[in-house]
């Protein structure tokens, strides 16, 4: 079982930043991915940033370039760090956490942090 508290939601002016952050705990070691998703209203939940145990990172094309997504091991702690805030980055964004044994996937989720980009 993997535990996820995220933390630094809130409101931001367009331009703005803020950096969102994921402390995991519980079986961490066997946590294969991890990622942020976020869900904007009347849209699918969507993949903004992930980072995989090797290190590869894929960001959302809509959120390249401004959101960078990384991880301090030592803290057990995934950050997005989130530059030149647009409105439409407006959503409540979830951590998650991926892992796979054998076949078998399972997906463990935050309980969200909601992010307002408005003037």
């Amino acid at each position: 079982q993997v535990q996820l508290v995220e933390s630094g939601g809130g409101l931001a002016q367009p331009g703005g930043s803020l950096r969102l952050s994921c402390a995991s705990s519980g079986s961490i070691f066997s946590i294969d991915a991890m990622g942020w998703y976020r869900q904007a209203p009347g849209k699918e939940r969507e993949l903004v940033a992930g980072i995989t145990r090797g290190g590869s990172i894929n960001y959302a094309d809509s959120v390249k370039g401004r959101f960078t997504i990384s991880r301090d091991n030592a803290k057990n702690t995934v950050y997005l760090q989130m530059n030149s805030l647009k409105p439409e980055d407006t959503a409540v964004y979830y951590c998650n956490a991926q892992t796979l044994r054998f076949s078998s996937v399972n997906n463990y989720w935050g309980q969200g942090t909601q992010v307002t980009v408005s003037s």
